[in-house]
């Protein structure tokens, strides 16, 4: 039955589906039953009274082992009549899958004693009655109904496994499309084709030779069946095994590839070793790992050249290249007296100091949850707050804050001295450019306020200066001492400004280091040498 045939009738019957059909396929049974009867008159010479009445039994026979077979099957397919009838949440989306997948195996692999002991057993003694046979005659009779039962057994596969098809395509549709996470009946190419090439030789061979027959009886029907047998395991199987490697050896070069890709590699590439669809195949894959390797290298370059969490929020769902208004707290760094120095300095030198410098600083404001937003030259300016939601994100700033002073500014030795400003305010959050240049940033006063807030710094020889509203957030254990009122650049009113003070080294938050308090107690960082 072709796809578009069972498609329709899949939509016809919904949820009833795949009890119709394996009901109706299953009904080949009787066919393959008459169509063996039918070969095996061809070694008897019986009266047409006496084929009818071994007809008549045996087709009585099957009839009750098709029955018991889909009573004992119906219950394997209750997964998929569920999904169908609505229930579609993960678990039930995979039980479905797997449920429809293993169907052809699990009816063959339970039920193969029905029809032998049901109908194959029974029948072959009845024939042997009727006939009036010596019982040596029931085993040459036993072995061709098992060879009619093996033609059986790959109809039956082949055919539901059809038919299961518009389930699946309809479970693949959904949004909780199947993954292979549990172990699922199934059965290997390899093994799909050592076995059913080497059947159909055998079936072949023995119509062939039923149909040339000249009678012979048993003895005739048991030489047969062991010729055909003979030739499909000897002179045919050095075939069937070349074929078979033809076929599976190119998908085994394809699982391994897809396999070192799921684990990251995109160094890997299927030889393309022939010329048909598979090769195309191959070739095909090959392209698209060529694709997902120049997709890595762009997201590593995008990774850094840009903060990874930034990166990762640019490439997610959720960004709008639009913008958003959110409340952030704006940490500016920037290094005391860096133009005179890079005035003096070799650039090669000025770069490396400042990488250095950069080095240090940059894993603080990470592992305090905030984002490096750009580098101005000798400056940092870093946000926290966004793209992640933290509530507390003015205590983060302003511990990332203590932390860079106290590494960077330790008394044990001369090196680079850092200002840093921290206010807390609301922003927008957004790619800014044009022309297809486009870089994702804050804009604001409250960024311009967190600047000249570090400028201060100077003015009032501290490391470290937070804004009333960034101290307004603060929680208890965060110590700020008033430095009043002070007119900043550009704000139209004197702001008040205050010097936190760590009161003692807290823990470090799960995942993170410790962090540094105070000032002038902190590590010595190597790289920043004098000015």
């Amino acid at each position: 039955m072709a796809l578009p045939a069972l498609s329709r009738l899949y939509r016809r019957l919904g949820r009833r589906y795949p009890y119709v059909f394996l009901t109706i396929e299953l009904q080949s049974a009787f066919a393959v039953t008459a169509a063996t009867l039918a070969l095996f008159s061809f070694y008897y010479n019986a009266s047409t009274a006496d084929y009818l009445r071994i007809v008549v039994v045996a087709l009585a026979l099957t009839g009750a082992a098709v029955a018991i077979t889909l009573i004992r099957t119906f219950p394997l397919m209750r997964p998929i009549h569920s999904w169908l009838g609505g229930s579609r949440d993960s678990d039930s989306t995979t039980r479905a899958w797997a449920a429809a997948v293993a169907l052809p195996l699990n009816l063959i692999r339970r039920d193969m004693w029905v029809p032998i002991g049901i109908a194959i057993i029974p029948t072959c003694i009845w024939a042997v009655a009727v006939l009036d046979l010596d019982w040596p005659a029931f085993f040459p009779l036993f072995a061709g109904s098992l060879v009619a039962l093996g033609y059986s057994a790959i109809l039956h596969y082949l055919i539901l496994e059809a038919g299961m098809r518009p389930v699946l395509l309809d479970i693949n549709a959904g949004e909780e499309g199947p993954r292979l996470r549990t172990p699922t009946a199934a059965v290997p190419l390899r093994l799909r084709l050592m076995t059913a090439l080497p059947l159909i030789n055998i079936i072949t061979g023995l119509v062939v030779a039923a149909l040339t027959s000249e009678g012979g009886g048993g003895a005739a029907l048991g030489a047969d069946v062991l010729i055909a047998v003979g030739v499909a395991t000897t002179i045919s199987l050095e075939l069937t095994v070349l074929f078979a490697k033809s076929i599976v050896r190119p998908i085994t070069d394809l699982q391994r590839a897809t396999e070192a890709v799921r684990e990251g590699r995109y160094d890997v590439a299927v030889p393309v070793t022939t010329g048909d669809e598979l090769g195309e195949l191959a070739a095909s894959f090959n392209q698209m790992v060529e694709g997902l390797a120049e997709r890595e290298r762009l997201r590593e370059a995008f990774g850094t050249y840009l903060d990874k969490s930034v990166a990762e929020y640019i490439l997610s769902e959720g960004f709008s290249e639009e913008g958003e208004e959110v409340e952030v707290s704006i940490l500016f760094c920037d290094v005391r007296d860096f133009t005179s120095f890079a005035a003096q300095a070799d650039a090669k030198e000025v770069v490396m100091r400042l990488n250095a410098l950069f080095a240090v600083v940059v894993p603080i404001v990470n592992r305090h949850g905030g984002h490096v937003d750009k580098f101005v030259g000798d400056g940092l300016l870093a946000m926290f707050g966004a793209p992640e939601p933290f509530p507390d994100h003015a205590d983060r700033a302003v511990r990332a804050a203590c932390e860079m002073a106290n590494v960077v500014n330790s008394e044990d030795e001369p090196g680079f001295h850092i200002g840093i400003g921290v206010n807390t305010g609301r922003v927008v959050a957004g790619s800014i450019g044009g022309a297809g240049r486009l870089n994702f940033s804050v804009i604001g006063d409250a960024v311009n306020i967190a600047s000249r807030v570090e400028s201060a710094t100077r003015d009032l020889d501290e490391d470290v200066l937070i804004t009333e509203a960034t101290a307004s957030e603060l929680a208890d254990d965060i110590e700020v001492t008033d430095c009043g009122e002070h007119e900043l650049k550009g704000q139209p009113e004197p702001l008040r400004l205050c010097a936190p003070r760590v009161r003692d080294a807290v823990g470090p938050r799960p995942g993170e280091e410790p962090l540094a308090t105070g000032r002038g107690d902190g590590r010595r960082v190597s790289g920043l040498a004098p000015l």
